[in-house]
């Protein structure tokens, strides 16, 4: 019979962590997606999730994509075309209400739109609001956004090195995704230290057969 502690040290041994992607300032960049922490420090931004939109020495600037407005897009009658359109507008973050961020899946760039990443764009001038809603077949390929959360490099990068962030890659992934409430919960979960076995005997161990 295997003794109790020779089992254990059997698994250790097999075990990966899946942690988040990141939590290196070195990570920063456009197309990145930003995700708070439990213990928010700023109750603005508790579970928040952020596509990082522009990001220089600048300024950084970004997207809440979690936050469904609950208003319809055919609420914005300023821009022609969004009549008839139920997707829900989102709250992008608390800087600016006023102002208006899109971002468009597309395989090319509409007028005025800023690469993000991938097949993501966004815009923010009417001339390119308009044509990327002409060119959008529903949700999943276009979202509104009023307001932006917006920081300076170091900013942004202070509150990285405090633990408050966890980065990760290929913000297309989640940009679009179809059940934003959730996303927050499904990404915070992936930094806790999910464990997946690889069941391999201790050295010297049989294998079972």
């Amino acid at each position: 019979m295997l003794s109790r502690s020779r089992l254990v040290l059997g698994l250790a041994g097999s075990m990966t962590i899946l942690l988040g992607q990141s939590t290196k300032v070195e990570d920063l960049a456009p197309g990145k997606v930003l995700v708070m922490e439990r213990q928010a420090p700023d109750p603005v931004f508790a579970q928040s999730v952020i596509l990082l939109v522009h990001y220089d020495e600048d300024g950084v600037l970004g997207v809440m994509l979690n936050q469904p407005a609950r208003v319809p897009l055919s609420k914005l009658r300023e821009l022609p075309g969004t009549g008839g359109r139920s997707d829900p507008i989102y709250a992008g973050g608390p800087v600016e209400v006023g102002t208006v961020t899109a971002l468009m899946r597309a395989p090319r760039a509409v007028a005025d739109a800023m690469h993000v990443t991938a097949d993501v764009y966004a815009v923010q001038t009417r001339n390119g609001l308009e044509a990327a809603l002409k060119a959008s077949k529903g949700p999943a390929d276009f979202r509104v956004y009023l307001g932006y959360c917006g920081w300076t490099m170091d900013q942004l990068r202070n509150e990285v090195r405090l633990g408050s962030w966890y980065i990760f890659d290929h913000g297309e992934r989640f940009a679009f995704d179809a059940e934003p409430d959730t996303l927050w919960k499904r990404l915070i979960d992936r930094t806790a230290g999910q464990f997946a076995f690889t069941v391999r005997p201790a050295a010297g161990l049989p294998r079972l057969r």
